[in-house]
């Protein structure tokens, strides 16, 4: 059965930091683009980064960029995603997706819709 998992979110105060994790389960992640999308209440879901498979090209939302990093690691079957310098507005439920597109994206044309398998998310919050 394929599954992704996301753990390592929680409150942490402005400024703080937080690294979250998508452990695969049933197949192989080092063979798949993944993304982090996330969806605070009332909002739509946001693109925050994404890893190719093939050269592992990263790709991050304007918001994120300088303090998010995506990154593999093939060993654990697992993609992290560390949060530096967070801020209130960066709550939001976190998801992974995986899919075996070419390359990776954030946003249409090749956005959430063109990931096949997903996480059941976890909860961020930035607040002091």
């Amino acid at each position: 059965q394929v599954q992704l998992v996301e753990s390592g979110g929680g409150l942490v105060q402005p400024g703080g930091s937080l690294r979250l994790s998508c452990a695969g389960s049933g197949f192989t992640l080092r063979y798949y683009a993944i993304g982090w999308f996330r969806q605070a209440p009332g909002k739509e879901r946001e693109g925050v980064s994404c890893i190719s498979s093939s050269d592992g090209s990263t790709s991050y939302a304007d918001s994120v960029k300088g303090r998010f990093t995506i990154s593999r690691d093939n060993a654990k079957n697992t993609v992290y995603l560390q949060m530096n310098s967070l801020k209130p507005e960066d709550t939001a439920v976190y998801y992974c997706a995986a899919d075996l597109m070419d390359g990776c994206g954030l946003r249409a044309p090749i956005g959430a819709s063109e990931y096949e398998h997903w996480g059941q998310g976890t909860q961020v919050t930035v607040s002091s």
